[in-house]
């Protein structure tokens, strides 16, 4: 999955914790990569109960993880993301065409 500011794709990481950071944006997932976490308005969504926007996504439910608290997440937002995703970086069809050809033995 890219950032969802930027599109930038996440590369292998190191040894050690990710640079890149989750969050909730229009009650979906996204990751934020580690230049666009540096942006003060990141239009993420915040904690009801604390303000935090330390918020995950999963299975319908949205959770904040500073303080706890556990809801349902809006069914229109399951229904369709809002999120529209970040146009594709040139040549990535290509890139991932090559990768196959590589892994699957093609010429």
């Amino acid at each position: 999955m890219p950032c969802y500011r930027c599109g930038a794709r996440q590369t292998d990481p190191v040894r050690g914790a990710s640079p890149w950071q989750r969050g909730v944006r229009h009650e979906t997932q996204v990751l934020i990569c580690p230049d666009c976490q540096r942006l003060h308005d990141l239009d993420l969504d915040a904690c009801a109960t604390c303000g935090s926007v330390a918020l995950i996504c999963r299975l319908g439910e949205v959770e904040c993880r500073s303080c706890g608290d556990v809801r349902l997440a809006r069914s229109d937002a399951l229904a369709g993301s809002p999120v529209s995703p970040p146009p594709s970086p040139p040549g990535l069809s290509a890139e991932v065409e090559a990768a196959l050809n590589r892994v699957l033995g093609r010429t």
